[in-house]
């Protein structure tokens, strides 16, 4: 199997993983009485973001080799999922939150730091078979969301996108996975010969003084403050969807019946969206590319405030399509930023500095003022239709967007040379 498939098939798995459960979850919590905690079960992977990566980035650059501890996280997180799904399966309708909590918590520790894991992984593999990563990773990624796909259509199609059974196939995903990351290449970790070494040395925190470059500094500021985005539809698209079963004349569309499919449109949206990030990224630079990420994320959020499941689905299905250029136009080519702008040395650091940044105190954040917001609005123990209140909960976070994009597009400096190639 050739360097290229062999990544394919990692990232495949590494994004099977999450798509078990990520865009389900919400719609599970609400049906078992957990509705108001959502937001803190999509914020805990924030949380974890916050030291998690950078921890394991460290270890990976010094000790242990980056894909060993990325099928070792895998193995670990697979098993708390399987607690989480065996705990839920049974109690039934009588979930607390404290046990479920605490399964998942110690899961997505372990899941997250994958993400920046994997990455180093893969551009270590294409520098050594002498590819150029900004053209050859994209592609690659692809299939990252390929996979996150496929996971989600199999949990909405075997029936489990409201109950446990979402954690077991998660748990699944990670132990393949697991397996095969023992499969994949080495990667060196950096072990300083002789001399003094400063603590941030000793310790691989030199990653965090990217911050004493300024374009550095505002490059992963705006990206926390994006950062807030990148969970909220995750966590409340699908009882959104769901919650217009209340009113008769959308009960039976395909959008309630299968919401999951519908919001899968936006991970296809992704899957295409990612090849044009090497045209993009080449011709406009990183701002540009971020700028038209931001907006992307106020019309994802508008159109959700404006649409519904029967004569207004055109508009779900257009903030589908907007969801991959704005996730992609920030967070991968935010990666691929990352990796060009910091030394070999620090690259596992860098990468998890940055998903500290982005899931970690932005996803956090994000989450949480989305579940107060959503909370202000919507009443989870009602049997009333609550569209007009999710409604202005989506103006809230588009008008949030907005507010970042302009103030983006006024404060990030950056001075671009046009790739003609």
């Amino acid at each position: 199997m050739n360097m290229k498939m062999r990544l394919i098939v990692m990232n495949f798995l590494q994004f099977a993983v999450w798509g078990a459960y990520l865009t389900s979850m919400g719609t599970y919590l609400a049906g078992v009485g957990l509705g108001g905690h959502i937001g803190i079960f999509y914020a805990m992977q924030g949380i974890v973001s916050l030291f998690m990566p950078a921890v394991l980035g460290i270890v990976a650059d010094r000790w242990i080799p980056a894909q060993r501890l990325l099928g070792l996280s895998h193995l670990l997180a697979a098993l708390f999922m399987g607690g989480a799904g065996y705990y839920a399966m049974t109690t039934g309708l009588q979930v607390e939150f404290a046990p479920l909590f605490s399964f998942y918590s110690v899961s997505v520790a372990f899941y997250m730091p994958t993400l920046a894991l994997s990455n180093s992984v893969a551009y270590t593999a294409l520098d050594k078979a002498g590819l150029d990563t900004i053209k050859a990773f994209p592609p690659i990624r692809t299939f990252g969301t390929i996979g996150f796909i496929c996971s989600m259509w199999l949990v909405d199609l075997l029936g489990f996108q409201s109950n446990y059974m979402q954690f077991f196939t998660c748990a699944a995903w990670g132990v393949v996975l697991a397996v095969y990351a023992q499969t994949l290449p080495e990667c060196p970790v950096s072990r300083a010969q002789g001399g003094q070494k400063s603590l941030v040395e000793a310790l691989g925190l030199r990653a965090f003084l990217l911050f004493k470059n300024r374009k550095m500094a505002v490059f992963f500021i705006f990206s926390m403050l994006l950062g807030v985005s990148l969970q909220i539809t995750n966590g409340f698209a699908n009882p959104f969807i769901t919650s217009f079963s209340a009113i008769p004349e959308y009960a039976n569309t395909f959008g309630v019946q299968h919401a999951n499919l519908l919001i899968s449109l936006s991970q296809i949206s992704e899957t295409c969206c990612i090849l044009l990030i090497p045209f993009f990224l080449g011709r406009l630079g990183i701002k540009k590319v971020m700028l038209i990420a931001m907006v992307a994320w106020v019309l994802r959020f508008g159109l959700f405030g404006l649409g519904d499941p029967g004569s207004g689905v055109w508009m779900f299905v257009l903030s589908m399509i907007v969801y991959g250029v704005a996730f992609d136009f920030f967070n991968v080519s935010g990666s691929l930023f990352v990796d060009k702008e910091t030394d070999l040395s620090i690259r596992s650091s860098a990468q998890g500095l940055f998903i500290i940044m982005t899931n970690g105190i932005g996803a956090t954040v994000g989450t949480l003022s989305a579940q107060a917001v959503v909370n202000c609005f919507v009443d989870f123990n009602s049997q009333a239709p609550q569209v007009e209140g999710w409604s202005r909960a989506w103006f809230v976070f588009a008008a949030y967007a907005l507010v970042v994009a302009v103030t983006f597009a006024l404060v990030f400096k950056y001075k671009h040379k046009v790739d003609n190639e």
